[in-house]
């Protein structure tokens, strides 16, 4: 069982998009990141503290050249326990993007679509990892 929690973007300037996003948008920063996995950083933003879906800006330090339709990133979905999702996409026949690594407070992998689009499956290591009051 898979819960849609957030939409992943692709920035150009990070502190740029989340001045934009929280003084015309009106979001409220949650979070901002450093990424070792991906020599990268992204920040956190929601409409409303404590709901969801969150909008996640990636800023990528290798990316330097940008086309139209780079800016969807991925897709995040929460799940109970990642590594058994693992085994059931694998069974699925679903392409491993990236296989799970784990921070401080999550289990991460990373599928593809059928459409090769990155679905981030996420599951929480304990009850007050992002998303709070969330579960699959």
């Amino acid at each position: 069982m898979t819960f849609f929690f957030y939409t992943g973007i692709t920035v150009r300037d990070l502190d740029r998009s989340i001045k934009f996003y929280t003084e015309v948008m009106g979001m409220k920063l949650v979070d901002r990141i450093k990424n070792q996995f991906t020599n990268g950083e992204f920040a956190e933003l929601v409409s409303r503290e404590g709901e969801l879906p969150n909008l996640e800006l990636n800023w990528y330090a290798d990316q330097k050249d940008y086309k139209n339709g780079d800016d969807l990133d991925h897709l995040g979905f929460l799940v109970e326990d990642a590594y058994k999702e693992l085994q059931r996409f694998k069974k699925l026949g679903v392409e491993i993007a990236m296989e799970p690594y784990e921070s401080k407070n999550h289990v991460i992998f990373f599928i593809k679509d059928r459409d090769g689009i990155w679905l981030e499956i996420v599951s929480k290591k304990h009850k007050d990892a992002i998303p709070i009051n969330v579960n699959p």
